[in-house]
């Protein structure tokens, strides 16, 4: 099975990154299955149906999230009424929404996705090791093909918990920095790992906003309106193949992928 997993959607920009070259992505790497992290689709921060249809629409199965989630109240509808919109499995019991689910792929079968929230850095959240490993069992128990976002700030966390996983799951995919890695691996146990998929949006920037208020911001300390920037637009993620029957990943490569100036 060929997984695309998309780095953080910014803004109307990674919108329309993932519309035009998703359809392209599909045929080029006979993808069976594309997963997506939109926490920050609404505006640059948050999630709300309105972007998460166009989402779904330009082709995407699952969208995940991180810490931006409750950015915008209409993500109360979408937790409680859209199956395919993950947020981080360790919030507190009672929460809206899922952390996880196994999702059909049609002429292929199931898999499962699991979104998990760090802490160093981060809001205090509930253990992701421990909160991830009580998730497994009943995914495991569907589909030995398992796709965990892990949204977190520190890059030693993230390995952590990959390391901790391998063998357990297809992938661990790491999102939140917008900055994408370069050390693209499969472990010994058969888990690829990327500690940062990059973000989906404009690169003329600083992690997707325009530069100088960011830039004013670090200088001053006063209050600025950090708008999603427009230019140089890329979808940023990572393509694994996985085994089916065994749940191992083959292959793993990174996709940084220019939308045209035209577009």
């Amino acid at each position: 099975m060929n997984v695309l997993f998309i780095g953080d959607i910014v803004g109307e920009p990674g919108r329309r990154a993932v519309k035009q070259l998703v359809p392209e992505l599909r045929k080029r790497f006979a993808l069976d299955a594309v997963i997506a992290n939109g926490e920050n689709s609404a505006g640059g921060a948050g999630v709300t149906p309105r972007t998460a249809e166009e989402i779904f629409s330009a082709g995407i199965d699952v969208i995940t999230s991180g810490d931006h989630l409750w950015d915008q109240k209409e993500v109360v509808e979408l937790l409680e009424n859209e199956p395919r919109f993950l947020r981080p499995v360790n919030y507190p019991p009672g929460t809206p929404g899922r952390g996880a689910d196994v999702f059909q792929i049609p002429g292929r079968g199931p898999i499962a996705v699991l979104n998990v929230q760090g802490r160093v850095f981060m809001p205090a959240l509930e253990n992701p090791f421990a909160t991830t490993q009580a998730e497994l069992a009943p995914l495991a128990a569907q589909t030995r093909v398992i796709i965990v976002d892990v949204h977190a700030e520190a890059t030693s966390e993230k390995i952590a918990l990959a390391r901790l996983l391998d063998g357990r799951v297809s992938a661990v995919i790491g999102t939140h920095t917008h900055v994408q890695t370069a050390d693209e691996q499969i472990f010994p146990g058969g888990t690829a790992f990327l500690c940062d998929a990059g973000f989906t949006g404009g690169h003329e920037s600083i992690l997707g906003r325009e530069i100088e208020p960011v830039i004013k911001r670090f200088l001053t300390h006063m209050p600025q309106r950090f708008a999603v920037a427009r230019d140089r637009v890329f979808l940023q993620g990572v393509v694994v193949e996985v085994d089916e029957v065994t749940g191992k990943t083959r292959r793993i490569q990174r996709v940084s992928e220019p939308l045209p100036v035209h577009a």
